[in-house]
């Protein structure tokens, strides 16, 4: 793979469209990486990448609402209820009624869900710590500003708002 601006990313602003394509590329075999670890664990419970996800954020914010699960994801209802039925019914995930809104409900990870995505997200943190650590603070602030630029607006609202929450 050609690197890109071999000398302190010189001409970035000009890339050719080859040297875009060796990006998206990484991008897909980091990617593939990045997932193989929780893929493996997931496929011994009968999973997707769907639960996975759905356990990450309702890890990262517990008492977590179904429609901004759904905001958050960017799934059908169909889809999600899919997901949520198999993780409840698993003993994974907590669905209660609003205190406030009895029309709301609310995700929890039961102790069984929690330790699940822990498991999941082990790996994951892991590699990335490796990863950070061989690139150093400068590539990782960069690859921190490529990924939010990748974003539209609406996405890195979510995502820092995230970042805000306890």
């Amino acid at each position: 793979m050609a690197e890109i601006g071999s000398q302190g990313g010189e001409n970035l602003l000009f890339l050719t469209d080859e040297q875009l394509r060796n990006g998206i590329e990484a991008m897909f075999f980091a990617y593939r990486s990045f997932t193989a670890d929780p893929d493996r664990i997931l496929e011994t419970h009968n999973y997707g990448r769907a639960h996975h996800r759905a356990l990450h954020f309702i890890n990262r914010q517990s008492g977590l609402t179904v429609s901004s699960l759904l905001q958050v994801l960017g799934v059908t209802k169909q889809s999600l209820n899919r997901v949520l039925r198999t993780l409840i019914q698993d003993g994974l995930v907590e669905n209660r009624v609003g205190h406030k809104d009895k029309r709301e409900r609310h995700l929890y990870l039961t102790q069984a869900g929690a330790a699940l995505e822990r498991e999941l997200s082990k790996a994951q943190r892991a590699r990335m710590r490796a990863a950070y650590r061989d690139a150093g603070p400068q590539a990782v602030a960069g690859f921190r500003q490529v990924l939010d630029a990748m974003m539209n607006h609406e996405l890195q609202q979510q995502l820092h708002a995230m970042k805000d929450q306890p």
